[in-house]
């Protein structure tokens, strides 16, 4: 199960058999679909798509196949280049497009790739539009463009305008934060974050140290900013006495933050820390996805405003934030949605609002952390194999606890008084994501433990 199909497009590894894997027909047929359903619901005779890609190493080949297909389908193609998510998103707007792709697996290895597809909000699909993409590439019934009539390519970049963007804000505290002189050490995972996350901190008169952070795409170490996946950093940061370090993923919409003494500011609470310093500036409500910490209700609700949780996923988490009037939200893999600048989950901006909290309290990073609450997550997974019925497998799990707080908008999240459990099929991934959360880190671990030996049981494994 190398192909995923989902709402928010299509991702897979590449090689291998058309239909099994990423192959470029199977790039053809979806860039195809989706030049159909944007052209379907256009009003406009000439249509422009903006489209951009990490620096994964297949990224350039996937990147000409989808240029030269949309050309093909009669739609003029902006091609940002090498560049993060979040400046694909942007620049959508900017452009004035009416659409954009962003190619990018995101955190996966790099045999993975993928096609992520936005509306012309710059946003991801919902649904019923992702579905409709979905029904065109299964028909392929398409229709390609007559020679007078192909599209335009044209190049050109957002990042400058992207990190302006984010140096006009207003709680981008510029001058306190070059006040504070800060030393920081960067790892971007050889990726975009490579090029765009020093350029952003030099502009605040931060001395960077770079690690990783050559874009050729040979990821120097797994691209999920884990602890487990951090440890060279880690050393870093100690070693040349930085106030903290900087992670990105591969495409730049997660961001984690190091200590100073090396330990892990911890991603969960990238959110907490910009949400707080949001709300201390604004007021204002925060959302999140089911699988965050309980950290950013608890500091939501200490300021008197509410928080509310969204299934996982940036299109429900913008959709919830847009019903709620938040100003501030996210994900807790450190995806910082912030609207005063765009809905998406953007790592720049993250960095951008989390200086200035440390800049303004003048603080050590670990001492800031220590102002927030101590929860722990733990972060399991169950490889998915043809005999696992992972829908029998949840209502049974819901049912065994149905004198619990269960909430199934998504999965299935099971809290308790000392904790949550969550439990789902991953959209990116063929596996079942199980995370866990309590006051320590054993407990936390022995929720997913009682869980997982449910899930066997319940499945025969046992």
């Amino acid at each position: 199960m190398t192909l995923i199909k989902s709402i928010s497009g299509i991702r897979g590894t590449i090689g291998g058999c058309t239909g099994d894997n990423l192959t470029p027909l199977d790039i053809v047929k979806f860039a195809s679909a989706y030049s159909q359903w944007i052209r379907n619901r256009s009003e406009n005779n000439e249509i422009t798509v903006v489209i951009g890609r990490d620096a994964r190493l297949s990224g350039e080949m996937v990147g000409s196949i989808i240029e030269g297909t949309l050309a093909g389908c009669g739609i003029n193609v902006i091609n940002i280049g090498l560049t993060t998510t979040p400046t694909v998103e942007m620049a959508v707007c900017g452009f004035g497009a009416d659409g954009g792709i962003i190619i990018t697996a995101s955190h996966n290895p790099k045999q993975w790739n993928a096609l992520k597809l936005l509306n012309e909000k710059g946003e991801f699909l919902n649904d019923a539009e992702g579905k409709l993409i979905l029904e065109y590439a299964e028909k392929e019934e398409f229709g390609y463009a007559e020679v007078d009539y192909l599209g335009k390519i044209t190049r050109s970049s957002y990042d400058d305008e992207h990190i302006n963007q984010i140096l006009a804000l207003n709680l981008i505290e510029t001058d306190k934060i070059k006040a504070r002189k800060f030393k920081i050490v960067v790892d971007a995972v050889n990726s975009v974050g490579g090029i765009v996350i020093p350029e952003l901190l030099r502009r605040l008169g931060v001395e960077v140290v770079e690690l990783n952070c050559s874009p050729d795409g040979k990821f120097a170490h797994n691209p999920e900013p884990l602890p487990e996946n951090l440890t060279e950093i880690s050393a870093v940061v100690k070693r040349e006495n930085a106030d903290l370090g900087i992670v990105v993923d591969p495409d730049v919409d997660r961001l984690a933050i190091i200590n100073e003494d090396g330990t892990m500011f911890g991603e969960e609470y990238t959110l907490v820390a910009v949400a707080d310093y949001v709300l201390s500036k604004t007021g204002g409500n925060t959302v999140s996805n089911l699988s965050s910490s309980r950290a950013l209700r608890y500091v939501t609700q200490a300021k008197g405003y509410m928080y509310a949780a969204a299934a996982v996923g940036e299109v429900n988490v913008v959709a919830k934030m847009k019903e709620n009037g938040a100003v501030i939200g996210g994900e807790g893999n450190g995806g910082v949605i912030y609207p005063e600048l765009h809905y998406g989950r953007d790592a720049l901006v993250g960095v951008g609002l989390f200086l200035s909290l440390l800049a303004e309290k003048e603080i050590k990073c670990s001492e800031l952390r220590k102002t927030y609450p101590e929860y722990y997550i733990s972060k399991n997974k169950i490889e998915l194999t043809p005999e696992l019925d992972v829908d029998g497998i949840l209502t049974t799990i819901k049912q065994k606890y149905s004198n619990e707080e269960v909430n199934d908008i998504d999965g299935v999240k099971i809290d308790f008084t000392d904790g949550w459990l969550h439990l789902r099929k991953s959209n990116t991934e063929p596996i079942i994501r199980i995370y866990s959360e309590s006051r320590t880190l054993k407990d936390a671990e022995n929720l997913a433990g009682r869980i997982i030996k449910d899930i066997r049981e319940i499945a025969g494994l046992e």
